[in-house]
């Protein structure tokens, strides 16, 4: 079993084909692939942890349809843009504004919005973030997981840190 992150898919939201300039024509193609990246990434067995904003606009029904379709056991950790029927909808193993977890090791603080400071930041706990779109010049040991950073799939944590390149517009 693996863990992976991910945040602001804005499943059923067309502002962010024009706002982020997600590179599809329509949402409903938007949704298609976001489905597919995240069903080749992640297993049934594994875990995920979503950090907000993951639809708006859409019946809970379709809320409920979007979670039955996206493998592994799915945690939400709620954004701004997460409706009653998002937060309430079958599906989610757990929600919550913010969760810590040790992860291969290492200790994880998780939160839709990027923190200044966090728990046990002096100790080399890693801050995991949605919310900027992967607009925030990165800073050490915060990282965005949101599907803008990372070509629109869940990431794991060793990917993550392995990674040199992280999308910010200056580098887009």
């Amino acid at each position: 079993m693996a863990i992976f992150f991910t945040s602001d898919t804005h499943f059923g939201d067309p502002r962010v084909l024009r706002i982020d300039k997600r590179p599809f024509a329509t949402i409903a193609e938007h949704d298609e692939a976001l489905i597919a990246n995240w069903n080749e990434t992640v297993s049934p067995d594994d875990e995920i942890w979503h950090l907000g904003d993951f639809a708006l606009h859409v019946r809970p029904e379709r809320v409920e349809e979007l979670l039955s379709q996206l493998h592994g056991r799915k945690h939400l950790i709620t954004g701004n843009n997460d409706a009653d029927a998002t937060l309430a909808a079958k599906g989610w193993a757990s929600v919550q504004a913010y969760a810590e977890l040790n992860v291969e090791g290492r200790g994880v603080v998780m939160c839709h919005y990027a923190f200044r400071t966090w728990k046990n930041m002096g100790r080399g706990w890693i801050d995991l973030h949605g919310h900027s779109h992967a607009k925030l010049k990165p800073q050490t040991r915060q990282y965005d997981v949101g599907v803008d950073a990372w070509d629109y799939r869940p990431v794991t944590l060793d990917t993550i840190l392995t990674t040199k390149r992280r999308r910010i517009p200056s580098q887009a």
